[in-house]
């Protein structure tokens, strides 16, 4: 059976009753179990002397008896509570027929266990009709077996039943702060968790997002230099200028790898407020498109430029997009194709930026040994995932008539009538027009 917390909705859970009955509610140490026991044990003796002419003498024997009885089921009041509280009550009822005037004090017992009810007893209900049980039967044996009923008697009357009743209203007050601390506790550490699994969350996408970037910047830097290096080895005897030429493209492509992996690199230790001596360049954008054809261009790639509609500046996020899909896209070409008519498109119509590349030829390298025997990697996955993250999204696969399409579509900012292309892009087409900038 389950618990509700209705008091206090905001916590949003509801406690098993063996939160309450275990982890919530601490048992008292053998010390402080001692002290409830023996303070019960002497006010129940202590009720002994009262007479019912209100005056006072010496305990008698059934006195101790009593008290000793009821405190000696005391300590199992956390075990079984319902039963502590029935053989109490028992004892409170014996006391008129013992020759002891039935008050709060003689009960003292039973008040402890009704406060020991409320607290176990699994069920909010359960308890409260076992208190209520037992105040209605001390309430029937506390009127008197003869003799007149005086204005004294009248107020243990009323006295004796409300004792046990008012033992449960404080158990029970007890029992609701106890499971409010023991939700916020537990609210506490699902809290911390979730921390927890938020942070490790964030470190798995930093993960993705850093191996990706490295991705895109080394995959294209050493698919380059390793075209160049392939070209200078295959025509190092029958044509040397064409190697020297190649080679010092190679040298080019290598020194600017090791200059964007230092930078890239160094961007990640920094650490907010930790100056390491390394300077951020400008994030790769459309802008330097002609410089990144034009590279593919002296690796042996045929690429040619298509671009359609007006130009506008983009947010950081999708311009960076942008270059690495036509980066990776390319990179793609050369490792894995011929390079014969490679078209690269950008249309700003509709909207938004779509991004096309087209390999018209598709088949094997040929000429000097490539890159098509390595196995696929991350890349297209990778631009996936680019093109997601900044609303956008990107369809790869071969054409019905040969070759491989690459199509994204990114989002750009409104047109506005005073907006203009980006600064720095330059030789780009008019609308319908080709070149090969």
């Amino acid at each position: 059976m389950r618990t509700p917390v209705n008091r206090f909705p905001e916590l949003g859970r509801v406690l098993p009753t063996s939160d309450l009955a275990g982890t919530a509610v601490s048992r008292p140490g053998r010390g402080r179990e001692g002290a409830v026991v023996a303070a019960a044990f002497v006010i129940c003796l202590l009720g002994g002397t009262v007479r019912v002419e209100d005056a006072l003498t010496a305990p008698p024997l059934a006195a101790y008896l009593l008290a000793l009885v009821s405190a000696a089921v005391l300590p199992a009041r956390h075990r079984r509570p319902l039963a502590v509280l029935a053989a109490t009550t028992a004892a409170g009822l014996a006391a008129q027929p013992l020759g002891l005037v039935l008050s709060p004090l003689v009960i003292a017992p039973a008040l402890v266990a009704a406060y020991a009810c409320t607290l176990h007893v699994p069920g909010e209900r359960r308890a409260a009709g076992a208190v209520t049980l037992a105040g209605v039967a001390l309430l029937a044996g506390s009127v008197p077996l003869a003799g007149d009923l005086s204005w004294q008697d009248a107020s243990r009357i009323g006295s004796v039943p409300a004792a046990p009743l008012v033992a449960g209203l404080v158990g029970h007050a007890a029992r609701t702060r106890r499971a409010y601390l023991a939700a916020v506790e537990e609210r506490a550490r699902r809290a911390e968790e979730s921390r927890e699994l938020e942070a490790r969350r964030r470190v798995a996408e930093e993960r993705v997002r850093i191996a990706r970037e490295l991705h895109d910047l080394v995959a294209h830097q050493i698919t380059l230099a390793n075209a160049q290096a392939t070209v200078a080895a295959h025509f190092v005897d029958s044509r040397p200028e064409q190697t020297r030429v190649s080679l010092r493209e190679l040298v080019e492509t290598t020194g600017q790898a090791l200059d964007e992996l230092r930078a890239t690199v160094g961007l990640l230790r920094q650490t907010g407020d930790t100056d390491t001596g390394v300077t951020e360049g400008p994030a790769p954008g459309l802008a330097r498109l002609p410089d990144l054809l034009e590279s593919f261009r002296r690796a042996g790639l045929e690429v040619t430029l298509r671009e359609e509609g007006r130009a506008r500046p983009l947010p950081p996020g999708v311009d960076l997009t942008a270059y690495r899909i036509v980066q990776e896209a390319l990179t793609n070409v050369t490792k894995h194709a011929s390079g014969r008519g490679t078209r690269v498109g950008l249309d700003w119509g509709g909207g938004r930026l779509t991004v096309t590349v087209t390999d018209d030829d598709g088949g094997a390298p040929t000429g000097p040994p490539a890159l098509s025997d390595r196995p696929p990697g991350y890349g297209l996955l990778g631009l996936r995932e680019r093109a997601t993250a900044v609303g956008g999204d990107l369809t790869a696969g071969p054409r019905e008539e040969g070759g491989f399409l690459l199509t994204a579509h990114l989002p750009v900012p409104p047109v506005r009538d005073t907006a203009t292309a980006e600064e720095g892009r330059t030789g780009h087409a008019n609308d319908g027009t080709e070149g090969t900038t």
